[in-house]
């Protein structure tokens, strides 16, 4: 059995689909949160100066949705068949895009600049929103083939992290994907993994 060790800042965020896979998979695995201020000496370390990044057996692995896919891929929720896979990954990067979308405006310092960028924001997300809700809607209340995959856990286990980014549930309005994520929190590993994880704001 290999061994894995996933390192990513004291927060849930990018790091979270990855553990959620993991406890899903129900495959044990180090959860290495470094000190903030540890991160300039830790950069260099990393392959490409950024995290999360995966240690199998010692050899560091980069990229969350590339990460999160090769554990779905073990676990068994990469979709059915290469259709479905491609669905599940245009859903995972439409999730991601819709994750950018946000960041670009919580994060960005100039004032002005953010108050442009929330604008657009404020008109992309609920577009994205809207097809991502009518998307589980027609496929059985799920994002693809009626069946839990890795971009249902892609999408629960950011949501924190969007609404943290947001400033409010984002899916407050949305039937299905309030449906799916209650789906995906009560599966008993999910469940169990959320009780006993460490508390961050997001």
């Amino acid at each position: 059995m290999p061994t894995y060790k996933l390192t990513y800042f004291p927060v849930a965020a990018l790091g979270e689909p990855i553990r959620f896979l993991f406890n899903y998979g129900g495959v044990e695995f180090e959860d290495n949160r470094f000190d903030r201020d540890d991160w300039p000496k830790l950069k260099q370390e990393m392959p490409f100066g950024q995290v999360p990044v995966l240690e199998i057996d010692g050899k560091k692995y980069p990229q969350s949705v590339a990460i999160s896919r090769y554990l779905a891929k073990k676990f068994g929720v990469l979709g059915k068949d290469d259709l479905e896979a491609l669905q599940v990954d245009a859903t995972v990067d439409t999730i991601h895009d819709l994750r950018a979308k946000m960041a670009a405006s919580h994060y960005e310092t100039k004032e002005d600049i953010k108050a442009d960028k929330r604008k657009v924001a404020e008109e992309l997300v609920p577009y994205y929103l809207e097809r991502l809700d009518a998307q589980v809607k027609n496929n059985g209340g799920h994002f693809v083939g009626g069946a839990l995959t890795w971009a249902d856990l892609t999408f629960v286990a950011l949501l924190d992290y969007l609404n943290f980014m947001w400033g409010s549930d984002l899916i407050e309005k949305y039937e299905n994907l309030k449906q799916l994520k209650e789906k995906v929190i009560n599966l008993p590993a999910i469940k169990s993994w959320i009780e006993k994880r460490p508390k961050t704001e997001c």
